[in-house]
């Protein structure tokens, strides 16, 4: 009886892993990152297994923005180039985690270390699609009186890649900033 229950037991742990194992994606043609959006996409728990872990900022890409347009900085914080190779640390748990700088330059800081709560917003059925947000959170700051934050879409999520879009308000219409990421082996 006792082998019974610890076979019907495995077999239920590797039918939740298998079932946790697809990869995340909004996705038309193909499932490739950057291929365009369906109307069913996975939900937001779905989305806050795949992005969890730890990435590697490595490109920032523009779409539907004119090249005359100057991005000056982002998340309020740097220019774009400055985010370029960030180490982006999404733990689960509270979901507490953290933008680590890496890029040199004249407004980068080598080494910073930004502290963010981050989560998925979950817009509920037939409300739209769940997104990033994140939330800097400074010291001696209280993550539920920061009451400014960021948030971005959704795009592709598998075990070794992420990407997602940053919306940008343009005076004719809307662009995105796509931000490529990988998942570091640590």
């Amino acid at each position: 009886m006792h082998k019974l229950i610890i076979s019907c037991v495995s077999f239920l742990t590797v039918l939740l892993f298998l079932g946790s194992c697809g990869a995340p994606r909004k996705s038309g043609m193909g499932g490739t990152p950057s291929t365009g959006v369906s109307n069913q996409g996975p939900t937001a728990s779905q989305w806050r297994a795949g992005v969890k872990g730890k990435w590697v900022l490595n490109s920032v890409t523009r779409e539907n923005i004119p090249e005359s347009y100057t991005v000056k900085n982002i998340f309020d914080e740097a220019p774009v180039d400055c985010f370029i190779g960030s180490v982006w640390d999404l733990p689960g748990g509270n979901h507490r985690g953290s933008i680590s700088f890496n890029a040199d330059g004249q407004l980068c800081a080598s080494g910073t270390v930004r502290t963010i709560v981050w989560s998925i917003y979950n817009p509920g059925k037939n409300m739209g699609e769940p997104a990033f947000q994140f939330k800097k959170i400074y010291a001696g700051d209280r993550p539920a009186n920061v009451t400014s934050g960021y948030r971005l879409d959704l795009s592709y999520a598998d075990e070794t890649a992420l990407e997602m879009r940053l919306p940008v308000a343009l005076e004719d219409g809307q662009g995105s900033l796509v931000l490529k990421f990988t998942r570091t082996g640590e």
